[in-house]
């Protein structure tokens, strides 16, 4: 997710253009890279993170993933060879596609604004790039709209519409919605970012890859925000109601934070937005269901609140979840839950569910914002975020259990310091469920990590549809905090399973995967301040198998020159800022999107 600074509009028609740089080998039960178009080489084209996965309840074969991608920028020697700007009008909602059931994957090429042919010349800062028409492995559509694709992704597939309604035997309708922002010379919006919804449908009879290799299959972006000049829209999550048991069946819900105020630099207050659909995402109704008003000291309130999930059960309940932050380091805040019995035209009050304790063990003192890893490390906004999945029975509906789980990383047991040599960085993955639709909920339990030095960084829940298995995956940093940047570090993605007993409660926890350890210092801001890993993983099942999608910097090489520069700005001293390019390995900054397809181990 960013904000630009934008150069100038240009209208693109919309053409059938081709898929796939490269498809991923499969390797079903593994895992391999998702995020498979991007130039491994260069810096920042080779920076993928925070993704989110879709299986098409009615064809499980058919996968999509989203992630932020800069696989479209112009690379670090384009100007000044020390800095690595994001691209004016260059977009980076990166979109791929599996039609394998998550064994393989392929990156489809449209034509957009794309900077990617800007290499640049080394030691020339005269030279200079600016978005032009070309190829792009992001979202289509948008430059056609003045408006730009600004990562943040959310996917899911519902239903086609048709003459007689939503129906799975129409076909499917994939939904991803991300930040959107204005082009330089447009006008289309007021404020920082809103949210946008693109579409694309898979009508039934028709082969999916030729559905995605045809760029004109794309809907064009809608706009669902309302924006004041101060309005940053942000981490919003969207849904539809995919069983066919609920009255509100083919429906659209969308959530999101809506920080208002921003031009003042406290992005106060924060309000929770829902926003409905009833026709596919044509058109949206929202709804506040917030107060716009913070309060750390009220426990209803909180002192701001973000990281929304939303999900609906198999009689058309929504269930909307949040983080609601508290003060301090780390700050004890809780997950909030409010619910819709009639479509989304009315809410309950928000409830407090329990205590979410966010892992802020040191605040970075040049980026200003919560780290885990180790000084200059990745940030660590939103690690108690709920991760939630309902066991709705789609795509029918019928046989649904509407389990509720709501995961989360869970600082209460760490300590925090301002003295990075004394920090105490313990983590754990919590769980809490309901089987009342979310009238009550047991005490969280552990999630026990596959590691006992795993120190969990963020995680993700899936359910299957009948309730009969749950999946978890995980990012962990896999050494202790460091107080330096020259001692390695270790970063994983895991997934695990487990069964779920006839009380709602996981039992059996076991491996499925252990992903291949990297560095994460090797990943980087595109200012170069720090690491930078995103805020999610995720994943979503079947009843037969799950899909998960993890950060993974195994194909990045960390640089001494940049880890002593960035040591120095938080220590006073005078060393030279690198140019990535010519001090760093090529892989410098090479963070990718893996995943992996796992079959139930339990199965009936």
């Amino acid at each position: 997710m960013r904000r630009r600074a934008l150069v100038g509009a240009v209208l693109l028609a919309s053409v059938a253009f081709v898929a796939n740089l490269r498809p991923a080998a499969a390797t079903h039960g593994g895992d391999t890279e998702v995020s498979v178009g991007s130039n491994d080489g260069i810096f920042s084209q080779n920076k993928q993170n925070e993704p989110a996965v879709a299986i098409d309840p009615s064809n499980p074969g058919l996968v999509a993933a989203g992630a932020n991608d800069n696989v479209d920028m112009e690379a670090c020697n384009v100007g000044d060879d020390t800095t690595c700007p994001f691209t004016d009008d260059v977009g980076v909602s990166g979109i791929y596609f599996s039609f394998d059931g998550g064994d393989s994957w392929t990156q489809p090429t449209y034509q957009g604004l794309t900077a990617r042919d800007c290499t640049g010349v080394a030691g020339v800062s005269t030279d200079t790039c600016t978005a032009h028409p070309g190829d792009i492995g992001t979202l289509p559509g948008y430059a056609d709209l003045g408006i730009v694709s600004d990562g943040d992704p959310a996917l899911v597939f519902g239903p086609l519409p048709g003459p007689g309604g939503f129906s799975w035997d129409n076909g499917s309708r994939l939904y991803y919605a991300n930040l959107a922002s204005e082009q330089v010379a447009s006008d289309v919006f007021r404020g920082f970012e809103a949210i946008a919804v693109s579409r694309l449908d898979f009508p039934a009879g028709e082969d999916p890859q030729d559905v995605v290799a045809d760029q004109g299959n794309w809907l064009p972006p809608v706009i669902v925000s309302k924006q004041s000049a101060t309005t940053f829209s942000d981490k919003e999550q969207i849904w539809v109601d995919r069983s066919e048991t609920s009255p509100f069946f083919g429906h659209v819900y969308l959530c999101w934070a809506s920080f208002r105020s921003l031009s003042s630099g406290l992005a106060l207050p924060t309000p929770l937005i829902v926003a409905t659909s009833a026709d596919g995402g044509e058109t949206w109704r929202l709804k506040q269901v917030t107060d716009a008003t913070n309060n750390p000291f009220n426990p209803k309130k909180g002192f701001g609140r973000s990281g929304c999930t939303i999900r609906t059960d198999s009689q058309g309940v929504v269930y909307v979840f949040a983080n609601q932050f508290a003060v301090g380091t780390p700050g004890n805040g809780a997950h909030i839950l409010i619910r819709s019995f009639d479509g989304g035209k009315s809410w309950t009050r928000p409830q407090v569910l329990f205590q979410a304790t966010d892992a802020c063990f040191f605040v970075d003192p040049v980026i200003f914002r919560c780290v885990m890893d180790g000084v200059a490390g990745a940030r660590d906004d939103l690690s108690s975020a709920p991760s939630v999945d309902i066991a709705s029975g789609a795509p029918t509906g019928e046989g649904a259990t509407d389990l509720i789980y709501d995961v989360w990383v869970d600082g209460r047991t760490g300590q925090g310091s301002d003295d990075p040599s004394a920090v105490d960085n313990t983590t754990q993955i919590l769980l809490a469920f309901s089987t009342d639709r979310g009238d009550t909920w047991s005490e969280p339990i552990t999630v026990p990590t596959d590691s006992p030095d795993d120190r969990p960084y963020y995680a993700a829940v899936a359910l299957s549809p009948d309730g009969k298995d749950a999946y978890v995956v995980y990012n962990a940093f896999t050494t202790p905090f460091r107080a330096d940047t020259s001692s390695p570090r270790g970063l994983v993605g895991v997934v695990l399973h487990a069964d779920v007993g006839p009380d709602g409660a996981p039992t059996g926890w076991t491996t499925l995967n252990r992903g291949a350890v990297g560095d994460p210092r090797a990943s980087s801001q595109n200012n170069l301040l720090a690491e930078f890993l995103g805020d999610y993983v995720y994943a979503q099942a079947t009843d037969d198998a799950a899909v998960a999608v993890w950060n993974d910097v195994r194909g990045g090489a960390d640089c001494p020159a940049m880890d002593a520069w960035r040591l120095s700005l938080r220590a006073g001293g005078s060393v030279p800022r690198p140019a990535p390019q010519q001090d760093c390995d090529p892989t410098f900054g090479n963070t990718d999107i893996f995943g992996g397809s796992y079959a139930d181990p339990t199965p009936d």
